[in-house]
């Protein structure tokens, strides 16, 4: 079980640090403008919702909440390789930040919005991973009518390095049967669910009728995640590759953080670089990647 650390920032009256669900650390925001949870476990969003909203983002009741191991659902930030590591199959898949505990190292309230920040950088354990580099990574969490993320990642190696990152995010729908997602029309993809086959880009939005795991690459557009009732736009800047995701019955099912019939609810739009977007940095460079979400009712 992990502790509340002692070193903390000074706290406005919206911030509160508490043990959450297993005991692991939870920042909880009541900003005027929307709240949230963000535990300290992978600097892990776990909900967010504007002032007077309904919750946008979609969590597992199969999540598990134990030190080393990924929550399921909110967001999870993959880096600094996606999916499983090249080099190692024992590696933790989606990179090591995930599954570390981050340090909160500011919390203030900026007109009606809470902003936080969340530090990691390198430790013996990353050092002897499959990616073995100095770094330091810094995630801006601002919390209001919006939720806007801003990850940005620091090469302190000597040697220029290269790495993928992904903001995971997981979204609550009313059914993925009747979920669209717009903005990616005409882009080309690699179909995972089909070995990663490039697949020309459809003239229409990304619909749903059965497993799809899809990672477009080279490009820099808004998606919308539209499911008859509401409508949640993901803005990016710094990003050249989109994810999007929806594990269907089988997978689901297979999954052990998954409950068997929570497929309907969520759907996964993923601010990325990954695959042939992935960052190379030289020393001491430093790159930036945000997603911001909005949520206006549907038309």
């Amino acid at each position: 079980m992990s502790t509340i650390p002692t070193a903390l920032p000074v706290l406005p009256a919206s911030v509160h640090l508490a043990p959450g669900v297993g005991g692991l650390p939870i920042v909880r925001v009541t900003g005027r403008a929307g709240s949230a949870e963000v535990y300290l476990h992978g600097a892990h969003v776990a909900s967010w919702a504007p002032a007077g909203g309904a919750p946008v983002l979609w969590m597992s009741a199969g999540s598990r909440f134990t030190p080393g191991t990924a929550i399921r659902g909110g967001i999870p930030i993959c880096f600094p390789w996606f999916g499983p590591n090249a080099a190692d199959a024992t590696a933790p898949a989606h990179g090591f930040a995930r599954v570390t505990e981050w340090q909160l190292s500011g919390a203030a309230e900026v007109g009606d919005d809470v902003v936080l920040t969340f530090h990691l950088t390198d430790s013996p354990a990353t050092r002897a991973s499959a990616w073995p580099h100095p770094f330091e990574a810094r995630y801006t969490v601002t919390v209001g009518a919006t939720l806007r993320l801003e990850l940005t990642v620091t090469n302190r190696d000597t040697v220029a390095v290269t790495v993928e990152e992904a903001l995971h995010s997981y979204f609550a729908i009313d059914d993925i049967h009747r979920t669209t997602v717009a903005g990616l029309e005409g882009v080309p993809f690699l179909d995972k669910v089909a070995g990663a086959t490039p697949t020309p880009g459809s003239p229409e939005p990304v619909s749903f009728t059965a497993e799809t795991d899809r990672v477009y690459s080279g490009t820099t557009a808004t998606t919308t995640i539209d499911d008859g009732a509401r409508r949640i736009a993901v803005t990016k800047t710094g990003s050249d590759s989109t994810v999007v995701w929806n594990p269907w019955i089988d997978k689901a099912a297979a999954m052990a953080d998954f409950g068997s019939q929570e497929w309907t609810g969520m759907v996964c739009v993923e601010t990325c670089n990954v695959g042939a977007d992935a960052i190379t940095l030289d020393p001491g460079a430093s790159h930036t990647m945000t997603a911001e979400f909005t949520v206006t009712p549907a038309a």
